[in-house]
C-alpha cells in the first residue's frame, strides 16, 4: 500500500460521542500504546509525515486527551487512521485517566467500522502491566491485533533479535504478528504498510482508486492538512 496524502478529519473527547461524520461508513485502523511508547513518531514516519509532522510529537506524556482521526488516501482507496490517547501515565490525574478510560472503551466496543488495532510496545522494556491489560482487552472484543514493536534502533542487531523473541513470548502471539519499527530510520514502514493494506483493503487491488494512480510520486512526503495548536490537533506520543 501506498499513501498519498493524508489529513487531519476530527476528534472524540466524550465517551458515547460518535467518530466524525466523514469516518462514518469508512474503515479504520486504530493506534494504541502507552504514553511515551513513540506512538505519534511512528504514525509520522508510517504515513510519509516526517518534514510536516500530522501527529504532534510532545516531551509531556499523558497529554493527549483525545481520540484523533486522521483520513489517509491510499493507492488502494481511502480509510482513517485512529489516534488513541496514550495510557499508563501515572502523572495524570485519576479522574482524567478514567475518563479516557470511558470514551476508549466506548469508540473499541461499538466500532462497527473498525478493522482492526495495531498495539505499540517498546521494544527495549517488552510489554509492561498495562500492555498486557490492554491486549487483553481487545481479545476480548475480539480485534484483530498487530504489534508494532518501536524504538528497534535503539537496540544492537543481537540484542534486538533477542528482545523481539522475548516479547513475542511474554505476548504470547506468533512472531509473523509482530513487527519491529524504528521511526528514525524507517525500518519495518514497508511491512507495517503491507500489512495494514491487508487487514483494511482485503481485495487488494480490486479496491484500488477508479483513476488507477499508484500513487508513487506522493508516498514520499504527502501533502495533506496539518493540524494547529487547538484542541483536537494531533496527538502527542
Amino acid at each position: 500500500m501506498r499513501i498519498k496524502s493524508v489529513e487531519f478529519a476530527g476528534a472524540i473527547g466524550q465517551p458515547g460521542q460518535p467518530p466524525p461524520e466523514s469516518a462514518r461508513g469508512m474503515p479504520q485502523v486504530a493506534f494504541s500504546g502507552r504514553s511515551n511508547v513513540g506512538k505519534s513518531s511512528l504514525i509520522n514516519r508510517l504515513l510519509g509525515r516526517t518534514r510536516t509532522a500530522i501527529a504532534r510529537v510532545s516531551a509531556t506524556p499523558g497529554k493527549t486527551q483525545e481520540i484523533n482521526f486522521y483520513r489517509v488516501r491510499s493507492d488502494l482507496g481511502d480509510f482513517f487512521l485512529v489516534d488513541l490517547p496514550g495510557y499508563g501515565f501515572a502523572r495524570a490525574p485519576e479522574e482524567a485517566r478514567k475518563k479516557w478510560e470511558k470514551y476508549i472503551s466506548s469508540y473499541l466496543s461499538r466500532g462497527e467500522d473498525l478493522a482492526g488495532v495495531v498495539q505499540l510496545i517498546d521494544l527495549r522494556t517488552g510489554p509492561t502491566p498495562d500492555d498486557l491489560r490492554s491486549v487483553e482487552y481487545l481479545a476480548e472484543l475480539g480485534l484483530p491485533v498487530l504489534f508494532a514493536f518501536t524504538k528497534s534502533d535503539k537496540l544492537t542487531a543481537t540484542k534486538r533479535k533477542e528482545a523481539f523473541d522475548k516479547t513475542v513470548k511474554a505476548l504470547g502471539i506468533e512472531p509473523d504478528q509482530a513487527i519491529a519499527f524504528s521511526s528514525l530510520k524507517g525500518d519495518g514502514r514497508d511491512d507495517l504498510l503491507e500489512t495494514l493494506g491487508a487487514l483494511v483493503f482485503p481485495q487488494g487491488d480490486e479496491s484500488a482508486d477508479e483513476d488507477g494512480s499508484d500513487g508513487d510520486e506522493a508516498d514520499a512526503d504527502p501533502e495533506g492538512e496539518v493540524p494547529g495548536d487547538g484542541e483536537g490537533a494531533g496527538a502527542p506520543d
